[in-house]
């Protein structure tokens, strides 16, 4: 037998099916299926990781843009907290494929695109993935080049800003270099660490304001519901594209879930709870710098550096931490998987972590955060109508077209059944391209922007019913029967 599934609906390759595929040219230890005992990850693991990703500048800064956009504090909340919501649909239905069967996202997109073609959206999340990287390393950089000068003279030294985010940069990427198990460790410990840190600062913001009164009285600017939506639309996208990349790549990480309850308990408790409440302690103690400093510092750093020396040491250490446990886990493994599936044979995870470090500079991160309009419409947006198709064919094709139902050892195989003749499934690739233009083409018609506001949303849907329509008859579809006799000779093989 070549693959067992246990009570868990886990499926593992047998030896005979890892002596199958390990000389293949699309297998190496980083893309191989996870085996039985690494599938270790609780629901703690999960919901840790959310934690550590959420509580990050960016999310901070998200929520301080719709409120610079005329938002008030509710309102912005609300539009992230539904955001968030909405994208964890695709995670957790994303995240099953890569429970059950072990595999990282590279390897899944083979199942769709081909066993060629699924460069095409790895290196797609991989290019997103090294742009967040830039980032968070430009925020983190920042963040703590501000509270150097608050602590010492460093503002005399030429260049502080750009030593203080190569420094920076240099920290993320040697911890990423360390792989994901470093990764599950780091957020274990980092996640309460982050949750204490964010309640001090939000206590310190109630008391100095002298209550929430103070603190969340700013109105909205909108005068109609017509003036609130144009913003509410695109601003949702951007909410629900702030993790897009997640949805896709996120078998990365469920591939060592201990089961599909674990994944699912501790991603659906933790990702719109800590987007929600870390948003929420980004607005209450920016609206509480205006009562205690007379003017909105949306710059946590910026805040930190009013305090006393012990409290910035202790706030660059939190900084720090809140910008790894992102950096890290969201943004780097994707790329450094996309890297490694270009050539498994002579690339490696650590090879793939370096490349992409190198990307992000590529991508001027501190061109992308000149304004909160670059940041959220420009960037949040365009990516968002870019995944958004990608999403809906990672869905259509596990739950709608295969039902679930994976033949494990072909995705290794470079001609096997998924590898649709040419190494390309251009039913894929067509459903991606039209998923993406009709968003693209409604934003210059009169009357149709609505479309392009709800990019994802919109390419998403569409990709998804595309897809599913053309490939209802492809030959690379395991019927129940053939699925079933695989999993009996498996649960058989044990019995023996």
């Amino acid at each position: 037998m070549k693959t067992q599934e246990d009570a868990n609906g886990i499926v593992t390759l047998t030896k005979a099916g890892e002596d199958l595929i390990k000389d293949s040219s699309l297998y190496n230890e980083g893309l191989r299926p996870t085996t039985k005992a690494e599938h270790s990850w609780t629901a703690y693991n999960f919901a840790s990781l959310w934690i550590g990703m959420s509580i990050c500048l960016p999310t901070y800064a998200m929520a301080a843009g719709l409120i610079s956009l005329g938002m008030n504090w509710w309102q912005a909340i609300l539009t992230i907290i539904l955001g968030n919501c909405i994208v964890l649909i695709p995670i957790l239905l994303n995240s099953h494929a890569g429970t059950k069967f072990g595999i990282p996202y590279p390897v899944f997109a083979r199942l769709w695109f081909g066993s060629k073609g699924a460069h095409i959206p790895a290196v797609a999340r991989g290019l997103i993935g090294a742009g967040w990287f830039g980032i968070n390393c430009w925020f983190g950089g920042a963040a703590i080049d501000t509270l150097l000068m608050s602590m010492t003279d460093w503002a005399s030294v030429p260049g502080h800003l750009w030593i203080s985010f190569f420094g920076f940069w240099l920290l993320n990427v040697w911890v990423a270099y360390r792989g994901p198990e470093a990764i599950k460790k780091m957020e274990a410990w980092a996640a309460p660490i982050l949750i204490i840190m964010s309640l001090a600062l939000l206590v310190w913001a109630l008391t100095k304001a002298g209550g929430w009164g103070p603190m969340l009285s700013a109105p909205s600017t909108f005068t109609s519901a017509g003036e609130f939506l144009k913003v509410f639309f695109p601003a949702l996208t951007g909410a629900i594209a702030f993790w897009a990349t997640m949805a896709l790549n996120i078998p990365d990480f469920c591939r060592y879930a201990k089961s599909q309850k674990a994944q699912i308990v501790g991603q659906s408790s933790s990702l719109p709870t800590t987007m929600g409440f870390f948003s929420f302690i980004g607005v209450a103690v920016a609206s509480a710098t205006v009562v205690i400093y007379g003017e909105a510092l949306w710059d946590p750093a910026a805040v930190l550096a009013k305090f006393s020396p012990l409290a910035i040491f202790l706030g660059t250490i939190g900084i720090i931490l809140a910008t790894l446990t992102t950096n890290v886990a969201a943004n780097i493994v994707a790329p450094a998987r996309a890297v490694e599936n270009l050539a498994p044979r002579r690339l490696s995870y650590e090879a793939g972590a370096i490349i992409a470090g190198v990307v992000s500079l590529l991508m001027q991160p501190w061109h992308i955060l000149e304004n909160f309009g670059n940041y959220i419409f420009l960037w949040l947006g365009t990516y968002g109508a870019l995944l958004g198709p990608i999403d809906g064919i990672a869905i259509a094709d596990y739950w709608l077209v295969r039902k679930r139902r994976i033949h494990l050892t072909e995705l290794y195989k470079p001609n096997g059944m998924y590898a649709y003749k040419t190494g390309f499934n251009m039913r894929a690739i067509w459903a991606m391209l039209i998923g993406i233009a009709i968003p693209f083409v409604s934003k210059y018609i009169p009357g149709f922007h609505i479309i392009w506001d709800n990019a994802w949303t919109v390419g998403l849907l569409i990709s998804l019913a595309i897809y599913t329509w053309m490939m209802k008859n492809d030959a690379s579809i395991m019927s129940q029967k053939e699925y079933d006799q695989i999993t009996t000779q498996a649960q058989e093989s044990r019995a023996s």
